[in-house]
């Protein structure tokens, strides 16, 4: 048995933290708040924020961990770097981490490696970020090193710009700049995957959907292993030469791309599994590899060899897009539950709560996780999922009753 001292303990903390307990270990989790959804399972819930590197490397200190983790969380791989380069961990390394968690520091990395990036600049004014805007008349704001969509606006003008600035530099932890770079308008893509001694090997790859209201959110995430329309082997090439020039010793990786005019750009890469159980469960679910379990034996000094499990064709990871308005009625969630080919459903609203529209990842309503072993089956299962929930406003309420 090892001591496990996981960084961050929201909602999707909770897999590897259940992971670890199952294979024995005794488990320190950290996190902002006291009713942290991972400390329920944890062996200790300490309440610590996941950007304060010396508060977590006191708890650290008194709990003597052999390892240092977190899994889901971009804030977190910075304090985790720390943690486990002050007490000679396991680690990625502080400068490693940066490069994965910086925008910037990604971009500029990246460019001088020779990968295809968007245009970008950094700035810390609104007319610097304005004056970009003659080079890229249509373009993206972004905080520097947050994560689940937050901060993030498509900018057309100056007064885009200055309307969303703030919004956009209070997500901005490690100085107070922001990022912008050129929109790339093509096909989004995930690219999830693990660097172990022997090599490195993606694990899913997905083609995502946005919101019609919300271009920065994804609404939908088909996972496949082939696509007759994008050469994925040629995606995986270039993942795997990107993540070895960026210097990963081992771990999980969560990199996003856009396709256009036949290049496949980078918009930026983790040092961390996809979010929302995407390297919990979906790729066990499409390459039979519990990334998981891989992930902890490569911390603890297990067996980092590759070992595949049955697995399915394809998956796809949904967000609800219902209606908005004050709820009235939910129906169909134990239904819909029970749906062949339904691996997890969660509604994040109830009865009264004012439903809005999405406006990052994390104000996204609820989600489903389907898989199938052919396209078709996968549609058809998906189409009865969304058929068999109802979730119903006011408006939508009268109308139906009067």
């Amino acid at each position: 048995m090892a001591r496990i001292m996981v960084i961050a303990g929201g909602m999707w903390q909770c897999p590897i933290v259940k992971a670890a307990k199952k294979m024995g270990h005794y488990v320190i989790c950290t996190n902002l708040y006291e009713d942290s959804p991972a400390f329920q399972f944890a062996d200790v819930g300490l309440v610590a924020n996941v950007l304060d590197k010396q508060k977590n490397l006191e708890i650290a200190v008194k709990y003597k961990p052999d390892a240092v983790l977190t899994e889901q969380s971009d804030i977190a791989v910075p304090t985790v770097a720390y943690v486990a380069e002050q007490l000679g961990l396991k680690g990625i390394g502080v400068e490693t981490a940066k490069r994965f968690t910086n925008k910037y520091k990604m971009r500029e990395f990246m460019r001088d490696a020779g990968i295809v990036t968007p245009m970008y600049r950094l700035c810390r004014t609104v007319d610097e970020a304005a004056d970009f805007l003659k080079e890229a008349p249509v373009s993206i704001i972004k905080p520097l090193d947050s994560q689940s969509s937050r901060g993030i606006h498509i900018v057309r003008s100056r007064e885009d710009i200055s309307k969303n600035y703030d919004d956009c530099i209070q997500y901005s932890n490690a100085e107070k700049a922001i990022l912008i770079e050129e929109f790339i308008d093509g096909t989004e893509f995930t690219v999830d995957g693990v660097k172990t001694s022997s090599g490195y090997y993606v694990t899913a790859i997905s083609e995502k959907e946005h919101y019609k209201h919300n271009p920065s959110v994804a609404s939908r995430l088909l996972f496949t292993n082939h696509s007759d329309k994008y050469d994925y082997d040629r995606l995986r090439k270039e993942n795997e030469s990107m993540i070895a020039s960026m210097g990963l010793p081992f771990g999980l990786t969560h990199t996003e791309y856009k396709y256009k005019d036949g290049k496949f750009y980078l918009i930026e890469t983790a040092a961390r599994g996809g979010g929302t159980k995407i390297s919990s469960d979906i790729t066990t679910l499409v390459s039979g590899i519990n990334c998981n379990e891989l992930y902890l034996n490569i911390l603890t000094g297990g067996s980092d060899k590759i070992i595949k499990a049955a697995h399915h064709e394809c998956a796809v990871l949904g967000f609800f897009d219902f209606k908005p308005g004050i709820i009235r009625e939910i129906s169909g969630i134990d239904e819909a539950g029970n749906l062949p080919g339904v691996h997890e459903m969660k509604l994040e609203v109830k009865v009264g709560d004012l439903l809005e529209q999405a406006q990052d990842d994390r104000s996204r309503c609820g989600y489903y996780i389907v898989y199938a072993d052919s396209l078709e089956e996968l549609n058809y299962r998906e189409r009865r999922l969304k058929e068999t929930v109802r979730v119903v406003t006011e408006n939508e309420y009268y109308r139906e009753n009067h």
